[in-house]
């Protein structure tokens, strides 16, 4: 009983509970936020940088994630031996690539006329280019003698920070790190210091790892490949279109002086915002904050806003892939964007749908078994959203024969209102992930960057009261809106002939060779489990990172929610 009064209590609870964010401005124009909790000697620090892949364009896509890991080369100060020495051979690495680009520039006319057929080919390069290139490697193995590698990691880590790292999205790019409260004044004059005096050391060297992050993470995996093509499919006009890690052709042609201006532009103190939560006086970390970062000049101008809007689909589109992983079918619809009204019950209905007690899971699992799993999930960015459901297929039924299914759960929701019970359990679920969010400063802070990267910190406070005000009829009326035949695009995947079956777990068909040793010792561990509360909290906290990691969720999450499901319904059988 007490359990059941607290989730009946949790809307109310949060519905009144409001984060107490104070919201400053330095002298030259940054947004300073505050949340003073002191119940713990530490506080979770970051800064968000309101620009992402969204603020690109061809020929640049991938630099704004790019920076994120140019953010971490350190200062005048910070990275290095010898700062002259450093500087001169950056000038020198400079001279060098520039030759290598015009090189670059007659080897993409010699691509176009079908000279050569590969422009990452080394053996296709030209004899100048090869000759440059090896002036350039003994120019980053000079660089190497003056570098001091991952300082800036050092000296938090030996300071007692811990957390530190950072992410790129389609609208933003945030920073951040836990240090303990006594130690502020160094995250100060750290994060100032990278942001006031960057030094972009080892450019090149960290494009080239950028484009074996995308290798690895995009064209090594069963669908990494096929979504970014149909990515691109689905967003008509919209720079959505290309993946936030860049185009293979892009990447390793953008150069350093493209970088300083695309720095230039975005990331001035009007576009930054310094976030605090923690052990900390508002008032003294103010005076602190402008005393470092008030040292940013101000920039020029103003941030280019993005002016390109999603052209109304006409028509479905269909894209169909043969892929090393078990049947899928994928669709998606265009929705709003972020803090539209519209967001807050489809946000509802995408609970009502997906998690282990949702209709596709309930109906397409545990009922029809024509599925091994089922999610469904609203996406709202900075522009435009996107509402994504689909299921992976059993043995002996076709993505086709699911699709179909999942269009008369649709039909059902456009015609017939969701019970209040079912709504009211949605909605208690909604305030009690809130509540546990709300719980430490890391994942506030986390929240508070990622609604303030997609235009309103606020959002912290606003979605909890909108989320519990939706109503059946809202619900409906979405469904009848947005899902619709002509705004929807749907993948249709198949097994490739050839992989999967045999002696191998059809479950782990189409992860690579780490991930499947991953999933096979995460499912011994699992199998062996007989705590059943245990593996539910499991579920649950599973499920709302997939929730929040959306279409980027890796394929082994998928995995491992299947089995944690299954092992479930087996303790619970008994």
């Amino acid at each position: 009983m007490r359990a059941i009064l607290g989730l009946l209590l949790f809307p109310l609870l949060l519905g009144a509970q409001q984060v107490p964010v104070k919201e400053y401005f330095l002298s030259n124009g940054m947004k300073v936020l505050l949340l003073e909790r002191n119940d713990a000697p530490s506080i979770s620090g970051g800064w968000v940088a309101r620009v992402g892949s969204v603020n690109e364009r061809p020929g640049i896509t991938g630099i704004a994630h790019l920076f994120e890991h140019m953010m971490f080369k350190g200062t005048p100060k910070i990275g290095t031996k010898d700062y002259k020495a450093d500087v001169k051979i950056i000038s020198e690495q400079e001279r060098v690539r520039d030759a290598m680009r015009a090189e670059e520039r007659k080897m993409r006319e010699m691509w176009r006329k079908g000279e050569i057929t590969d422009l990452q080919d080394p053996d296709q390069k030209t004899d100048e280019w090869k000759k440059l290139n090896e002036e350039f490697k003994a120019l980053i193995e000079e660089h190497r003698k003056v570098i001091v590698k991952n300082e800036f990691d050092r000296i938090y880590t030996s300071n007692g920070g811990s957390r530190m790292n950072a992410y790129t999205s389609y609208d933003h790019t945030a920073y951040f790190i836990t240090v303990p409260a006594n130690k502020l004044e160094l995250f100060m004059w750290m994060e100032s210091g990278r942001l006031l005096e960057p030094v972009f050391r080892e450019f090149y060297t960290e494009r080239d790892v950028v484009f074996e992050e995308r290798r690895m993470r995009t064209e090594s995996t069963p669908l990494g490949k096929f979504f970014e093509s149909f990515n691109s499919l689905f967003w008509e006009s919209h720079p959505y279109s290309w993946p936030i890690i860049g185009w293979p052709s892009d990447i390793p042609a953008i150069s350093k002086v493209q970088a300083d201006e695309f720095y230039a532009t975005y990331y001035m103190p009007q576009n930054l915002t310094l976030v605090l939560v923690g052990d900390f006086e508002s008032k003294a970390a103010l005076t602190m904050a402008e005393k470092y970062f008030g040292r940013i000049k101000k920039g020029k101008g103003v941030v280019p806003d993005v002016v390109t809007l999603e052209q109304p689909q006409k028509a479905e589109k269909r894209f169909y892939a043969e892929a090393e992983t078990n049947p899928n079918i994928d669709i998606y619809w265009h929705t709003p964007a972020f803090g539209h009204k519209d967001t807050y019950p489809l946000s509802v209905l995408a609970r009502v749908l997906s998690t282990r007690t949702g209709r596709l899971h309930k109906e397409l699992v545990l009922g029809k078994k024509r599925a091994t799993d089922t999610w469904a999930w609203q996406g709202a960015r900075k522009y435009a959203g996107e509402f994504n459901m689909g299921a992976e297929v059993t043995d002996g039924n076709t993505p086709e024969q699911v699709e179909q299914e999942i269009y008369t759960l649709v039909e059902e929701i456009k015609s017939k209102p969701v019970p209040s019970k079912e709504l009211q359990k949605v909605k208690n679920n909604f305030a009690a992930a809130e509540y546990r969010r709300l719980s430490s400063n890391h994942p506030i802070l986390m929240q508070i960057m990622r609604s303030e990267g997609l235009g309103n910190w606020r959002e912290i406070n606003e979605a909890g009261p909108k989320i519990q005000a939706v109503t059946a009829a809202d619900l409906q009326r979405v469904a009848q809106k947005y899902f619709t035949k002509e705004n929807r695009a749907v993948a249709v995947y198949i097994r490739k002939p050839g992989t999967g079956g045999g002696d191998e777990d059809p479950i782990l068909a189409g992860l690579d060779s780490q991930a499947k040793a991953m999933a096979r010792k995460m499912t011994s561990a699992i199998n062996a489990d007989k705590d059943l509360a245990q593996l539910k909290k499991r579920l649950a906290g599973l499920e709302v990172q997939m929730e929040k990691a959306g279409a980027k969720a890796p394929p082994v999450m998928k995995v491992i929610r299947a089995v944690l499901r299954k092992r479930i319904a087996q303790l619970e059988e008994k």
